[in-house]
């Protein structure tokens, strides 16, 4: 059974977290050469292969005793926020032109670009600590997915457009303040627990 309020606050961490990533970035670039549906069909297998790792490794966790998995998921989160509010501006990475615009060699470079950029990235990790923090594999996983796509989605289609109607600097604020309330209640059920 998908937990809607579950799905909806991993949906909303991790959109937050990812809009200001460098994969936003690089998905506007591709983007912008290449047919859309191309990129967006490389891009989202990608995305849907980190999540379903973040879960598996999330789930081992919950093995652990719920007061070292608070503990744990609370320090991490508080980490993450650490890394927001300390990140700088990134640039835009030089991707690769693929050599002609072929369904394949479009998805896979965008394939390609997200899995090696992605893997152990904020969001992946976030996702671990979701799915340890409320034991619910599908939810977190549809959740993460759902957010990761949407802002593939946002990024490859009209990224520019909102990045000039939305200061990065206030989406990463919102996001630190998100994962610092999640690491403080974590924090809280590790001690009271």
């Amino acid at each position: 059974m998908i937990s809607i309020t579950v799905t909806a606050l991993v949906f909303g961490v991790v959109f937050l977290a990812e809009l200001p990533d460098k994969t936003a970035l690089a998905g506007l670039v591709l983007g912008t050469r290449y047919r859309a549906s191309y990129v967006f069909a490389g891009v989202a297998a990608a995305f849907a292969l980190h999540v379903a790792l973040a879960v598996a490794a999330g789930s081992v966790l919950t093995l652990l005793p719920q007061q070292i998995v608070h503990a744990l998921t609370g320090v991490l989160f508080l980490g993450g926020a650490a890394v927001l509010l300390m990140k700088k501006d990134e640039d835009e990475e030089e991707i690769r032109r693929p050599e002609n615009q072929s369904f394949w060699k479009v998805a896979g470079a965008g394939f390609m670009l997200i899995l090696v950029a992605e893997f152990g990235d904020l969001t992946q990790i976030m996702t671990a600590n979701l799915a340890a923090r409320y034991d619910d594999p599908l939810s977190v996983g549809l959740g993460a997915v759902l957010a990761l796509w949407a802002v593939a989605g946002l990024g490859i289609v009209g990224g520019k457009a909102l990045m000039k109607r939305v200061p990065l600097k206030l989406i990463t604020q919102i996001a630190a303040l998100l994962m610092l309330a999640l690491g403080v209640w974590s924090l809280w059920e590790a001690i009271a627990g």
